[in-house]
C-alpha cells in the first residue's frame, strides 16, 4: 500500500514535505516496535500474578483459533488485561488446547498463574488436567485447586438459548424473513423501499444473530419489530417471500413477549 502511486499521492497533497517510506522499512519499524513492547509486557508479567482466559472458535475457512488473554491487577488497584497469542490450533480437542497454552506460557516466561477462565467445553476439562500434570509453576494457589474458572458468560448463554427453545420456530421465522431480505441486493433493495414507503426511520437494518451471543439474538428481534410494517409490506409486495414467509401471526406472539406483553 505504502509504495502504491494512489498513496504517495494523498500522502503529498497532504504534507508535500512528507517521504513515504518503502514497504520493507514500515515492515522493519512494524517488527521492531513489536520486540520492544512484547520485552517490556514480559517484565511487567514477571512481577504479576496473573488470571488467563481463553477463546476458541472454527472460521468459515474451517480454521481452528485460539486467543489467549492475560488479566491482572497493577499497582494502582486497576484492571489490566493484555492479548499474549491469537493463533491457528490444529483442533479443539483438550490435550492440544492445553499444549499450546503451555508452550505460550512458557514463550512469555509466566510461572505464576491465579486461574483459567474457559468455556463449559467438556474437552476444556482435559485441558485443565493437562496443565495440571505438566505445568511446572512457582506457586500455586492450594494446589491450582481453583485454577479451573468457568465463563458465566458462557453460562449464562447456554440457559438463554434453552429457554429461546420454547419460541424456536418464532425465532427461526425471523430469522429466515432477515435472510431472505440480506440474500441478494435486490432483494435488500426492495426491502429498503418497503422501509421507506411505510417511512420508518432507523441508522441499521435488520440484522441476523449468532449462536455464541445471546444478546444478538435479542437485538435480532428488537430489530425486526421495529421494521414490522416493512415485512408486512413486502409480504404484499413480493410473492416470492409471501411463499417463503407464510405469516407474521406467530411471529407478533413472539415480539409481544419480547416487549412483556405490550404491543
Amino acid at each position: 500500500m505504502v509504495e502504491g502511486e494512489g498513496f504517495r499521492a494523498y500522502s503529498q497533497v497532504l504534507e508535500p514535505r512528507f517521504v513515504v517510506p518503502s514497504r520493507i522499512t514500515v515492515a522493519r519499524d512494524c517488527m521492531k516496535l513489536y520486540v520492544e513492547e512484547k520485552k517490556a509486557l514480559k517484565k511487567l508479567l514477571k512481577s504479576q500474578r496473573v488470571c488467563l482466559t481463553t477463546d476458541t472458535w472454527t472460521s468459515i475457512q474451517n480454521l481452528n483459533y485460539m486467543c489467549l488473554t492475560a488479566h491482572w491487577i497493577d499497582d494502582s488497584w486497576k484492571l489490566q488485561k493484555k492479548i499474549l497469542n491469537f493463533l491457528v490450533v490444529e483442533n479443539h480437542k483438550g490435550a492440544t488446547i492445553g499444549r499450546v497454552i503451555e508452550e505460550c506460557l512458557v514463550e512469555w516466561n509466566i510461572e505464576d498463574i491465579l486461574t483459567l477462565t474457559v468455556d463449559n467445553a467438556s474437552s476444556n476439562d482435559l485441558t485443565i488436567d493437562y496443565l495440571k500434570r505438566n505445568s511446572k509453576w512457582k506457586r500455586s494457589i492450594l494446589d491450582n485447586r481453583f485454577l479451573h474458572v468457568r465463563c458465566c458468560a458462557h453460562i449464562v448463554n447456554l440457559i438463554v438459548k434453552d429457554g429461546l427453545n420454547e419460541q424456536s420456530n418464532c425465532i427461526i421465522r425471523i430469522r429466515n424473513a432477515i435472510k431472505y431480505v440480506r440474500s441478494s441486493p435486490s432483494r435488500f433493495r426492495i426491502f429498503k423501499k418497503c422501509v421507506d414507503m411505510e417511512k420508518i426511520e432507523s441508522k441499521h437494518l435488520v440484522s441476523l444473530d449468532i449462536d455464541t451471543r445471546w444478546n444478538s439474538t435479542y437485538l435480532m428481534l428488537e430489530h425486526a419489530e421495529k421494521f414490522e410494517w416493512a415485512f408486512k409490506r413486502l409480504e404484499r409486495e413480493d410473492n416470492a417471500y409471501a411463499l417463503y414467509f407464510d405469516s407474521y401471526d406467530d411471529v407478533e406472539i413472539l415480539l409481544m413477549m419480547r416487549s412483556g406483553g405490550k404491543k
